[in-house]
């Protein structure tokens, strides 16, 4: 099964998931490591493509629009990746580091979670809810920013033919 896993996949959802339920586990009060290591690649590959998609729908719009970050045109993005091995390769890394980031907040927003929580206890009686919410808006935003990709990259191969 680890043999499937493409480099993207374990740098980018396994390896965030993995290190996300480890440190919350030491900085909070939630047990997210699994004891079952079949389960454990499931459980940790989730919680890394939620971290990951965190990254890209919210802190990937926040540090284009404070211009921390700035993008070249998907087109040429496309274009470029024909000619340079070395992009896609570098773009994996960059989105590694931008899940990174979106992992560190996503511990700080737990940890938060965690104080408010005890604090109003109101918060545990529908926080379940409100999880199956956020993911639910999360992934949505994500097959809509996925397709919108998928959408730009045809109009740019369609548009070097």
């Amino acid at each position: 099964m680890l043999d499937k896993l493409s480099s993207y996949n374990i740098f980018n959802y396994l390896l965030p998931g993995v290190l996300f339920a480890v440190l919350a586990e030491a900085l909070t009060a939630f047990h997210f490591v699994q004891k079952d290591i079949v389960v454990g690649v499931f459980v940790y590959y989730f919680i890394g493509l939620v971290v990951s998609r965190l990254g890209s729908i919210l802190i990937e719009p926040v540090m284009k629009w404070t211009r921390f970050v700035q993008f070249a045109p998907y087109a040429d993005f496309v274009s470029a990746s024909k000619n340079d091995s070395q992009l896609l390769i570098l773009s994996e890394a960059n989105n590694m580091y931008r899940t990174f980031c979106a992992l560190f907040v996503s511990l700080g927003l737990l940890k938060g979670y965690e104080a408010l929580s005890a604090r109003y206890a109101e918060l545990q009686s529908w926080g379940a809810e409100a999880l199956g919410v956020v993911l639910l808006v999360l992934f949505c935003f994500s097959y809509r920013k996925q397709t919108k990709y998928i959408t730009k990259r045809v109009q740019a191969s369609k548009e070097q033919a």
